[in-house]
């Protein structure tokens, strides 16, 4: 099947910050192809959008529900492959159970669902489909995280004992979503959001970064949450100490109200030999350290990386590997999962299936070309509801149990 993988897009209008993001990354590699969308719970945005996009006009939906329908109406030819759903929460899990119910695979921007009860009804749903649905924790995406995680797992470090990580933003220092800010707006909501702000927002990214690099299991949550801007319905900071399934400790610390703060998601992990540093806003840089020796600085691109970190390169050493490359990554990966579905080898990425060193990274390789599914969708959603409640508690130790 010598061709491009067609998708379809739920959310994403032209007013819109995440959707643009999807589509720059899956149209990165060459292997994909927007073919159809409906990008707005309003038709005329929809229409506009795909005008916008140069999108055939019949392939332009009002509604996620005609699309889904319509699509599988068509050829199987013509019909997309997947849909990727780029909407506030709350419709993360109605579009996904009825794509993946009509036969189509799924990349869904996180959290995969809007409660818990939606993401164990979701798990049993994919379950059953035998389709591929992936979520978008994009940080997990870059080279040096990649490489955090594979010293890890290597031993570099020893033993952890330590997992420190941060994810501190400003944006919402005031109630600017009394102002008509859209982003602000359905984050702040609990009918479009869910019942966490900032802890469902940014807090689930913090905590599957810890998760993902350190190959730890959360276990235990004492949060202590607040709405420090008056008027603002859902948390605005929250700080929390963790227990990990090894018998490390942890503190998690996520707020949207550290006036002048940007995007710092950041992460020090520290174990019996060593420790590592990592910072999204630096994410060419990893530190390795040590008591007796110091540090020593690990750059993308330079020297014997893992595997891992050299299959999500995408520029030679010293260009910043991006955002946008995150998302293309987990994209690639996906394609690469899909077309190994379809018995076929994966195509060469629009880089010539090389990395910065020049190394062939084309070849699929599902441990290497991961990305994060509803497992982790489901993890994201226990660990909102476990610091719900331990903070409703007065901020008690609380199991997170899945």
């Amino acid at each position: 099947m010598a061709r491009k993988i067609r998708m379809g897009m739920i959310g994403g209008s032209l007013e819109a910050f995440i959707g643009a993001v999807h589509r720059r990354g899956a149209a990165l590699d060459g292997e994909i192809e927007l073919v159809c969308g409906a990008f707005s719970s309003d038709p005329a945005k929809s229409k506009a959008t795909g005008e916008a996009l140069y999108l055939s006009p019949d392939r332009v939906y009002g509604s996620f529900e005609e699309m889904i329908l319509a699509e599988k109406a068509l050829p199987e030819g013509e019909r997309m492959d997947f849909v990727s759903i780029v909407t506030p929460n709350h419709v993360h899990f109605p579009a996904a159970k009825m794509a993946l119910e009509n036969g189509f695979h799924v990349v869904s921007d996180k959290p995969a669902t809007l409660n818990s009860k939606e993401a164990y009804l979701l798990k049993d749903i994919i379950e059953e489909s035998g389709l591929i649905y992936a979520l978008t924790h994009n940080y997990a995406g870059y080279p040096m995280v990649k490489e955090a995680r594979a010293l890890i797992k290597a031993g570099a470090i020893g033993k952890i004992r330590k997992v420190i990580v941060e994810y501190p933003q400003g944006w919402l220092a005031q109630l600017v979503e009394a102002t008509g800010q859209k982003q602000a707006a359905w984050r702040t909501d609990p009918a479009r959001s869910g019942a966490a702000g900032g802890v469902g927002d940014i807090g689930t990214h913090a905590e599957n970064l810890a998760e993902y690099i350190t190959g730890l299991k959360i276990t235990e949550i004492c949060a202590d949450l607040t709405i420090f801007v008056e008027g603002r319905q859902l948390d605005d900071d929250a700080n929390m100490l963790l227990r990990f399934d090894n018998g490390a400790k942890g503190i998690l610390h996520n707020s949207q109200i550290c006036n002048g703060e940007e995007n710092d998601l950041n992460i020090r992990v520290y174990g019996e030999f060593g420790g590592l540093k990592w910072k999204q806003m630096e994410p060419n840089t990893l530190i390795l350290t040590n008591q007796e020796n110091g540090s020593r600085i690990i750059r993308t691109g330079v020297g014997n990386l893992s595997k891992a970190a050299q299959a999500h390169t995408r520029q030679p050493a010293g260009h910043p590997e991006g955002y946008i490359e995150t998302f293309a990554n987990i994209y690639r990966n996906f394609t690469y999962a899909l077309r190994a579905r379809w018995g076929e080898e994966a195509q060469k990425n629009a880089t010539g299936g090389l990395n910065g060193e020049g190394e062939n990274t084309s070849g699929y390789d599902p441990e290497i070309h991961d990305f994060m599914g509803i497992e982790e969708g489901l993890r994201g959603m226990v660990f909102i509801d476990t610091v719900l409640k331990s903070n409703a508690a007065g901020a008690v130790w609380t199991k997170m149990e899945v």
